[in-house]
């Protein structure tokens, strides 16, 4: 099949055009209005590559594309910037934050390239190696990318080894805010051995955030499992013992998934 990516796209800018022009709801929709929604496209399209469901992948791109032509849409209206320069801007991005392929600069693998991306990044004028990192970013993705962040400049742990020594440590430093009895030390230190397992993912190259979906997608479907079992023994949960219902729960582990 003849591919026409930019035909397509074109495509969906007029019919953009169109349903702002003629349609009541997209009439009056505001870059407010759609900041939610953006956000719940956004979660969809990662549910769908937790589940590696590309017919679903590629639906959620499709309205992805729709939110950046609507916000240009509004941005155009607005008077504030036009479709054409968020893709020139990006565009120009993208070939000064790589050098080694548009200019002369030498790398060796991946790492270099991040390292060089948060260098051009300070020159552009960010006060922070950490600076950019979203603050509405959930608590698990924030502490990934601020790690990675630290990382480009040197501040990173040797081997696994080291962090997993980290880790202990912090995990004695809770147990003695426990004891203490402070909530408020307890919270904290808490907080540090989330993180420190956070960096440990990095260095065992797991997706903390992903890995932690998928256990919350294993738990609902083992707990519904487990709620349907019990019904058909004429039982609801409620009226179970821990013990029985931890017997139903290893029954369900043991099944393949």
């Amino acid at each position: 099949m003849d591919s026409k990516p930019g035909d397509a796209f074109l495509r969906l800018v007029e019919i953009m055009n169109d349903l702002r022009e003629k349609c009541p709801w997209d009439k009056k929709q505001t870059i407010q209005t759609l900041r939610q929604m953006t956000i719940e496209e956004t979660y969809e399209l990662a549910d769908a590559i937790t589940e590696e469901d590309w017919k679903c992948i590629k639906e959620e791109l499709g309205d992805m594309l729709l939110h950046i032509v609507f916000y240009a849409k509004i941005g155009s209206e607005q008077k504030q910037f036009e479709l054409d320069e968020v893709i020139n801007g990006i565009c120009e991005k993208l070939i000064n934050r790589h050098p080694h392929i548009y200019s002369d600069v030498m790398v060796n693998g991946a790492d270099d390239v991040k390292r060089n991306w948060e260098k051009l990044k300070l020159k552009e004028g960010k006060k922070s190696v950490i600076e950019g990192v979203p603050k509405s970013l959930p608590a698990t993705v924030k502490a990934m990318r601020l790690q990675e962040k630290a990382k480009q400049v040197g501040f990173e742990w040797d081997n696994k080894e080291q962090v997993w020594e980290k880790v202990e440590e912090e995990i004695l430093e809770l147990k003695a805010a426990i004891v203490e009895g402070s909530q408020v030390k307890t919270e904290e230190e808490f907080g540090d051995v989330v993180f420190s397992l956070i960096n440990y993912a990095r260095f065992l190259q797991v997706d903390a955030e992903n890995a932690l979906e998928r256990t919350n997608k294993k738990f609902i479907h083992r707990f519904t499992q487990m709620e349907q079992l019990a019904l058909q023994n004429g039982k609801a949960l409620q009226d179970m013992s821990l013990q029985e219902m931890d017997a139903i729960w290893n029954t369900i582990k043991q099944q393949r998934q």
